[in-house]
């Protein structure tokens, strides 16, 4: 008799350190992609973030990478980028909203590691507290989860 092991829902978000959870390419330095881990995101310095989302029921703390970060890190050379999730969604997002707003590449809620169950293991969060006119259909559109790609053009 074969029995299938399948993880703990809650175990299921815990990715192999190895693991590949984002791919940034496109106008950026060396023009080669460049793959990163959750250690090399949290190897770029983490910050909070607590807001409310129109997705979830009370405030969160959000943990992550500023996305501005992000795009230093990969030297950007670009005004856009086109975030790609797992199911396909496509959005552009300027990277002026990096800076102006804070946004963040969240993949922690609550202290906890996001799962894809939980929109992760990538969720791009603007800080819809601290700037309330971006409560919007526009701005909600931009915060992608489950983020597998960045293209920066």
């Amino acid at each position: 008799m074969l029995l299938a092991v399948l993880p703990h829902p809650a175990l299921a978000s815990k990715l192999p350190a190895e693991t590949v959870v984002l791919t940034v390419d496109g106008a950026i330095d060396g023009d080669a992609p460049r793959d990163f881990t959750i250690a090399d995101l949290e190897a770029l310095g983490l910050v909070e973030l607590r807001t409310t989302t129109p997705w979830h029921d009370n405030e969160m703390l959000f943990e992550g990478v500023p996305m501005a970060r992000l795009m230093e890190a990969v030297g950007a050379r670009g005004d856009t980028v086109v975030g790609a999730a797992l199911n396909n969604y496509l959005i552009d997002i300027p990277i002026a909203d990096f800076e102006t707003f804070g946004v963040l590449l969240a993949f922690k809620a609550n202290g906890e590691y996001m799962g894809v169950r939980d929109k992760g293991p990538l969720f791009v969060i603007y800080p819809f507290d601290r700037f309330p006119d971006i409560r919007n259909e526009l701005y909600y559109s931009r915060s992608i989860w489950q983020l597998r790609r960045l293209t920066v053009k």
